[in-house]
């Protein structure tokens, strides 16, 4: 991120980590308090696998993240937090963060070596 918000490639790959709605329920829960995967899936209601890949897609676009922790018993549980980051969208932030795109891929958004 810079001073000003993300970079472009960073905003792309937030906000395509947002756009799904599985990913938008998992935020809003984990906004409200920090939780643990198994509880996490329950609430969503959706298999623990769907959640990892969800949470792996939500992690790399810096959303949330998970730490592991141990249980009374024992037991090792992963941990996710929201992070602390905020989007204030304007066609002006906008604009600058296009101007930092380097990603060629249509997956993440058009670079700008590829615009002509």
């Amino acid at each position: 991120m810079t001073a000003s918000g993300p970079s472009g490639d960073d905003l792309v790959e937030m906000l395509a980590a947002l756009a799904n709605p599985i990913r938008l329920r998992i935020v809003a829960t984990l906004a409200d308090r920090r939780d643990y995967v198994s509880h996490l899936a329950r609430e969503i209601g959706v298999s623990r696998p769907l959640l990892h890949m969800h949470l792996r897609r939500l992690e790399a676009a810096g959303l949330v993240v998970g730490h592991l922790e141990l249980s009374e018993d024992g037991k090792a549980m992963k941990y996710y937090d929201v992070t602390d980051f905020s989007l204030h969208l304007t066609a002006s932030a906008l604009a600058e963060a296009a101007k930092t795109l380097t990603r060629p891929d249509s997956e993440k958004g058009p670079g700008l070596k590829e615009q002509t």
